[in-house]
């Protein structure tokens, strides 16, 4: 079954939180570190020593490169480069991905090996410091987080605006939108790895013990907002496209509202029972954040859609769409401005492209159909007389991620086996 501690927060003072994490484009939850494992001692009746020595060597260079790294990923203005020139991001993925060819053979069918070892990793959004359990699937449960945070952190650090060459205000460039999508749907494919196929493995009695950080809610939370914030970066495309019609618009935007509906829905519980620590906290603001300024561009793109037809109905429906959208989107900035304050304390980005387009279009055409319509719109009934948006089934899948092959000492290993 596998056996489970947990130390008391800041117990061991391994837990480093900053106070404040500058500006943020997406947020990252901080990043679990697993901290050092003797194998020898646990599996050394076990496993020859090439393989003893190849799980110890990867485990403690994904240690040594974690203790470097997770403090940047939550400031990413510092990202770094390997001594080799490439990014510090693709080396780490790397070296997890080959990590899991060797520690998957602990899980393979018909192993005595599951519940060997100790894996203790350092949380984040957890009240507790740490988490230790002897089970491997829960340790390729923490990889597979890992990867996925990961990926958000890079994705982050891709879109906050840089200065520009040309001298012209800091901006995104289009390279930098694209490349962070395929980094958001890869970030998902680890997701839903650890949701369809690592956390099933894990006995009911044991997934209790663990961390928030873990939790199926958690994962889902996570999936669903590196897909909402996949389709919020098409959004953007689509609104500097002239070629982009209301109607690919409005889809986008209603699939951004379902997206991280699903990501509220599947964190908010969690918050009323797990999230004391202002870390957890901060990520459900943002979510809701999220969630309201998806919902303000939806009803502001139904609302121009609605606007067109020749009737005195549609005109009152798109009267109450664009003043819909008006108010989720002064909810939004509320919910954005609560974000900051919560502790680490943060920046968002200044206001860029599609977002500053909208925060301009949205009050400026909601009060000017207000006008124009006054006779058909009551202030007090906004929200309530807001026309269900359409609904629309969502395209955006995560990449399917799969386990990597086992490691060919695996194999050595069984022939070494059949000799003996």
């Amino acid at each position: 079954m596998g056996c489970c501690a947990s130390a008391p927060k800041d117990a061991c003072g391994n837990r480093r939180r900053p106070t404040n994490i500058g500006e943020v484009a997406v947020f990252v939850p901080g990043l679990r570190v697993p901290k050092s494992v003797d194998f020898s001692q646990a599996l050394s009746d076990n496993l020859s020593k090439s393989l003893l020595e190849r799980l110890s060597s990867i485990r403690m260079r994904i240690v040594v490169m974690l203790a470097k790294e997770a403090p940047k990923a939550t400031r990413p203005r510092q990202k770094t480069n390997t001594k080799h020139g490439g990014s510090s991001f693709a080396e780490i993925l790397q070296l997890l991905d080959d990590y899991l060819s060797v520690l998957l053979g602990l899980v393979r069918e018909g192993s005595q090996l599951k519940e060997k070892v100790q894996f203790v990793w350092i949380n984040q959004e957890d009240d507790v410091e740490e988490t230790v359990m002897s089970n491997a699937w829960y340790e390729v449960l923490s990889v597979l987080h890992l990867m996925a945070m990961l990926c958000l952190s890079e994705a982050n650090s891709m879109l906050l605006p840089k200065a520009a060459s040309d001298g012209y205000q800091p901006k995104v460039s289009e390279d930098s939108k694209r490349t962070s999508v395929d980094i958001f749907l890869k970030a998902a494919g680890y997701l839903d790895c650890a949701i369809q196929h690592a956390l099933p493995q894990i006995p009911h009695t044991v997934r209790r013990d663990l961390p928030v950080d873990l939790t199926e809610g958690v994962l889902r939370a996570l999936c669903m907002q590196a897909l909402g914030q996949c389709v919020d970066i098409q959004l953007g495309m689509a609104i500097d496209s002239p070629k982009a019609t209301l109607a690919v618009k409005r889809r986008l935007a209603c699939e951004m509202v379902k997206y991280w509906h699903q990501a509220l829905e599947n964190i908010t519980p969690l918050s009323l029972v797990s999230f004391s620590d202002g870390w957890a906290e901060k990520h459900r603001l943002f979510v809701k954040w999220k969630y309201l300024e998806a919902k303000a561009a939806a009803y502001y793109y139904h609302g121009l859609i609605l606007d067109e037809g020749n009737t005195e109905k549609s005109h009152s429906m798109a009267v109450a769409a664009l003043q819909a959208a008006d108010e989720f989107l002064k909810e939004s900035k509320k919910a954005s401005e609560s974000f900051n304050i919560t502790l680490p304390t943060s920046r968002t980005t200044p206001l860029l492209g599609s977002t500053k387009y909208l925060c301009e279009k949205i009050p400026k055409d909601a009060s000017s159909k207000a006008r124009i319509n006054r006779d058909l719109y009551n202030p007090e009934r906004i929200l309530e007389t807001a026309p269900a948006l359409p609904d629309f089934a969502l395209a955006l899948k995560p990449d399917e991620y799969h386990f990597p092959p086992l490691d060919p000492l695996w194999n050595l290993e069984a022939i070494d086996l059949l000799k003996t």
